[in-house]
């Protein structure tokens, strides 16, 4: 289990995973090498803007996150992987892009020896326009709506299954699938790719493209409600449950454990408990830590929020148990 992994106290517990305060380095070095499974994780990005949440000026990023990156390298599996979601930016004053992120990349092959497994985009549609002064006003660029993830790896071989990620198949690609031979013929094409009757059974969906459309528009959670309720403050960059959902599927196996370096509101840990998998959780910011439980209440236990946001933001962690009996909460 996770809680056995990482030999201090947490500052809560679920079934399958625990949630640790403090700053993720340190946490880091309490936990033995090759014992994870996966890293999944979005840090502070390298904003012009500071945000409440901290963030690190894009001149001293690198420098700030290659400790973590190497940190997660020690304590992954050779089988197992790192993935990290990287938004970018604009340089100050000027309508040009800011090469942080891939940067970071070279970095982390170069350096590190991490190889790049796969490169994956995620689209967010709901995503507002900004830059306002480049976008809004002067209307010289378009919206940016698109962020970087990275897929690491130790090996060449890192563990994956595609099967778990398939998309449901097209209307058009059903009606083919049901009509084979009215609209297809086995032939040999122009491009000289040679398609074959096999192209045509049904395997259960498409493979998905390493562009993922998610929209992040949980703005009417529970989980905001009820920090609401409580009076603090949740977490302002919240990525949706199913952009960890994708990863924990397509790398990881049921059993398996899921950490998340920069936790913020614990999205990774709420999702890997609803798929089966171990997690362990960090994050320096009590408060954020301490709301995120708010995800692991059921139905019974939804009037104990305040209780127990007050229980975790008092004295030293104690490894409290969130009791849980229906259905996990967002």
């Amino acid at each position: 289990m996770a809680q056995d992994i990482v030999a201090i106290t947490p500052l809560y517990r679920t079934r399958s995973g625990a949630a640790y305060h403090g700053d993720a380095l340190e946490l880091l070095a309490s936990v033995p090498d090759g014992t994870i499974d996966l890293v999944l994780t979005s840090p502070p990005f390298a904003l012009l803007r500071q945000k409440d949440y901290g963030n690190e000026a894009q001149a001293d990023y690198i420098r700030w996150l290659m400790p973590f990156c190497a940190e997660a390298k020690r304590v992954i599996k050779d089988s197992g992987s790192f993935v990290l979601d990287l938004g970018g930016a604009y340089q100050r004053g000027r309508p040009i892009r800011a090469l942080y992120q891939y940067r970071i990349l070279l970095a982390l092959c170069d350096e590190l020896g991490f190889r790049l497994a796969q490169e994956f985009f995620w689209y967010n549609p709901a995503k507002l326009p900004s830059p306002i002064e480049w976008v809004n006003k002067r209307k010289i660029r378009v919206k940016d709506a698109v962020n970087t993830v990275w897929w690491l790896s130790k090996t060449d071989w890192p563990k994956a299954n595609a099967r778990r990620v398939l998309k449901p198949y097209s209307s058009r690609m059903q009606r083919l699938l049901r009509e084979q031979e009215d609209f297809y013929t086995p032939a040999k094409r122009p491009s000289g790719h040679d398609i074959s009757a096999h192209f045509m059974e049904d395997r259960g969906g498409a493979i998905p493209p390493n562009l993922l459309e998610i929209p992040n528009t949980s703005s009417n959670s529970q989980y905001l409600r009820l920090c609401r309720e409580v009076g603090v403050k949740g977490h302002p960059a919240r990525f949706p449950d199913d952009l960890p959902r994708f990863f924990i599927a397509f790398l990881t196996d049921p059993g398996d454990t899921v950490l998340d370096i920069f936790a913020g509101s614990n999205t990774t840990g709420v999702v890997a408990e609803e798929m089966g998998r171990s997690w362990i959780a960090f994050e320096i910011n009590r408060s954020y830590l301490a709301a995120s439980a708010f995800r692991f209440l059921d139905d019974t236990t939804l009037c104990e929020a305040p209780r127990l946001f007050a229980d975790l933001m008092s004295g030293d962690p104690t490894g409290l148990e969130i009791p849980q009996q229906a259905r996990l909460i967002r």
